[in-house]
């Protein structure tokens, strides 16, 4: 299906570009693979709105679309496959979508180029940087001269044989990825210019011998603000560079480039783009002394939290990083919070079990069961919660305003809000318990389901920097919280095999 009228331009001109995505953050150390029934598949077609819920969301996919507008080229929509952060891929998982997606590409109009959104650092069973796979399958099937975009995520995990393969590779600049739309924007525009003959992009990757911990991977603040700005001015400032990217990489995937990187686009300039790539790692490199952990662990934050003068203070939990491909269910905050009898809390678990038993107990009834900890043994052991059902909930909403990763409509499946003992009115402690897993973010987690955090004294968000645009215009104060778990912020608690060098890790 070929998107013609709908991207009508005064400078139209006869080219077609695929549109797609096949996206996932893998996480090496969850031992619960991704199979194709944890992936949401989105395909337009005639009779359906799933393109104008593309062009309503702020994520990529929907700057393709606008830039596609903007550039006057025709659109061919294929598909937009999706699935919450977890273990890597099963082959068959991976294939399947792959098939399917390369069928749409060959179904369609002839194409001259192909937008294409990828995490970056997905992981496949037989392929430790998945995303490299697909553009070599896609690069084999289309040859060595057809137009390739890609754009990656902030935490993508850049091979030089996908920057090799691609055309133009361009990840977010912003943690949180507040920027997504502008980067699919940035890509589109690019494709234009290419189509048109106006650019010849070639691009370098140069990788500093490092990871970056994830705690310290807020793009809005330093020290990572100066290299993020850095990539700004440099696409600002030279009209030869055509895009540049230092993503901050994915700590929990283990493959062989893990980390950071400078990437940089340049037309027909390979000097240059080597020059400026390899500065960009220069300076990430620079700021190894000022990202050292400390970090307070549960207890102590919990303490801490509630000796504060000011309300509500958001501890989040690093180890259980939804985000980050985590369980979901840990009650390391939990327990603590229950255990030093803190007052005005609000924690969300992951445990359809406990669902189903405050959906059986009904509104107003009873509530005594062991919640969550149930996944594996990484993220604690069940907790005991008694209290009553407050609340029954289908659990969607929908986030207006751009937050992390740009997505519009989010689910929690069916999902109880439990008032457990030891509640005021003034002071509630409240248990949100969901059927899925849901990253933390968007306030309306909380407010769709009758929670307003304002109100509270504790705030608990599973995730490291990805809840900050929502939480921070309500939190007196953010904690990081060094918590185990599947996303622990501290690499030395993991095993890699795969990484180029140990050394990077400082595990050596």
């Amino acid at each position: 299906m070929a998107v013609m009228g709908l991207f009508s331009s005064s400078l139209a001109f006869a080219a077609v570009v695929a549109v797609g995505g096949f996206m996932h953050e893998s996480n090496s150390f969850n031992p619960s693979k991704t199979t194709l029934a944890d992936y949401g598949i989105e395909e337009p077609a005639a009779g359906n709105d799933v393109l104008q819920r593309w062009e309503r969301s702020s994520t990529e996919v929907a700057g393709y679309l606008q830039g596609a507008r903007e550039a006057g080229f025709t659109v061919h929509p294929t598909l937009l496959a999706n699935a919450t952060p977890k273990g890597p891929l099963t082959d068959e998982c991976y294939n399947t979508i792959f098939n399917r997606l390369l069928a749409k590409l060959k179904s369609g109009p002839k194409l001259d180029g192909l937008l294409l959104a990828l995490h970056g650092a997905m992981v496949v069973e037989s392929y430790p940087h998945g995303d490299e796979e697909t553009v070599r399958r896609l690069r084999k099937h289309f040859g060595p001269d057809f137009p390739i975009v890609v754009t990656h995520d902030y935490h993508a995990n850049v091979s030089p044989e996908i920057v090799r393969l691609a055309t133009a590779l361009i990840t977010y600049k912003q943690n949180p990825h507040l920027d997504t739309k502008d980067r699919g924007i940035q890509a589109a525009r690019l494709m234009g210019r290419i189509l048109r003959g106006e650019v010849k992009p070639v691009q370098a990757v140069a990788h500093p011998p490092m990871l970056f911990n994830i705690i310290f991977q807020n793009t809005y603040a330093e020290p990572y603000k100066l290299v993020t700005d850095e990539t700004i001015s440099l696409e600002k400032t030279n009209p030869k560079i055509l895009a540049a990217s230092a993503p901050g990489g994915y700590q929990y995937a283990d493959v062989p480039y893990v980390g950071p990187a400078g990437i940089v686009t340049t037309d027909n300039d390979p000097a240059l783009a080597q020059r400026e790539a390899q500065r960009l790692a220069d300076q990430l490199w620079g700021l190894r002394e000022r990202i050292r952990l400390n970090v307070p662990d549960a207890a102590r934050a919990v303490r801490e939290a509630m000796a504060a003068d000011k309300f509500p203070v958001a501890l989040f939990d690093t180890g259980d990083n939804i985000g980050g491909g985590s369980a979901g269910d840990s009650t390391f905050l939990l327990d603590e919070l229950m255990k030093q009898k803190a007052t005005g809390w609000v924690v969300v678990i992951a445990d359809p079990v406990a669902v189903k038993a405050a959906a059986g107990a009904g509104i107003g009834g009873a509530f005594d069961m062991a919640v969550g900890g149930k996944t594996d043994n990484m993220h604690g052991k069940p907790v005991r919660v008694r209290g009553r059902v407050k609340s029954l909930h289908d659990g969607n909403y929908i986030e207006t305003a751009v937050r992390h990763g740009g997505g519009r409509y989010h689910g929690l499946g069916l999902a109880a809000v439990i008032e457990a003992d030891g509640s005021t009115r003034d002071m509630p402690n409240l248990l949100l318990v969901t059927t899925r897993r849901s990253s933390p973010n968007s306030l309306h987690q909380l407010i769709s389901v009758g929670i307003y955090p304002e109100r509270m004294r504790i705030l608990t968000a599973k995730g490291t920097i990805a809840p900050r645009a929502a939480y921070e215009p309500v939190a007196a104060q953010i904690v990081p919280v060094d918590t185990p778990g599947a996303t622990a912020i501290n690499p030395a608690r993991f095993t890699f095999r795969r990484v180029r060098d140990q050394n990077l890790l400082g595990l050596k």
